[in-house]
């Protein structure tokens, strides 16, 4: 739901729009995209009323910052956010500072978007390093840029395809990475410092 229209009733409509959309009657997980003008009570009273309707299993958030994250928790109790959606990817990795801590602190799933970068040519400098390693390993760049991001227990990834055989060779990204292979991508992507606001697109 966009939070132009998470009041409570706004966001069981927008759920039903989907669920018409998509025509299923269920979703697995309903997020509020941004944090915005309505309060959090009144979305989230519309997501708890969801679940209890059986329209959604679980619900979560995304683009929230720490603070933010802190706040919906506190609102809705232990256990009730399922996830938090944000930017991640090795060019990006400025929700290591504050997000994943809360995430791995409230029991919450941290969800990469764009885990590739949104550039046409990803990984600037970096690139070098990840061909590297990843013909040692026979995958692709793409593949071990995931395993990064896996590295951490509570991350998810949402890659982007539509082809077959690049979700493939994606599905290869699921493997552990050796300490040196860490090393070295530490060193070609670092974290940077901690930004100022939530990075997003």
């Amino acid at each position: 739901v966009v939070p132009e229209h998470a009041s409570r009733a706004g966001t069981v409509a927008a759920c039903e729009a989907s669920l018409q959309r998509l025509r299923t009657d269920h979703l697995d997980c309903f997020l509020l995209h941004w944090p915005g003008a309505h309060p959090l009570a009144e979305t989230v009273a519309g997501f708890e009323a969801l679940v209890a309707a059986g329209k959604i299993r679980s619900w979560g958030v995304s683009n929230f910052d720490a603070d933010d994250l802190a706040a919906v928790v506190a609102l809705a109790g232990p256990g009730k956010v399922a996830c938090n959606q944000v930017l991640y990817h090795l060019e990006e990795r400025g929700v290591e500072h504050d997000v994943l801590p809360a995430c791995r602190a409230h029991g919450v799933a941290l969800v990469a978007y764009s885990p590739f970068g949104s550039r046409p040519e990803p990984w600037g400098r970096g690139r070098a390093v990840l061909q590297r390693l990843a013909a040692a390993r026979g995958v692709t760049p793409h593949a071990v840029a995931l395993a990064f991001l896996l590295r951490t227990p509570e991350v998810l990834v949402i890659p982007k395809t539509t082809h077959p055989a690049r979700m493939a060779e994606n599905v290869r990204g699921a493997f552990d990475l050796e300490a040196d292979e860490l090393a070295a991508l530490e060193a070609a992507f670092p974290q940077g410092p901690r930004p100022r606001t939530l990075p997003t697109i």
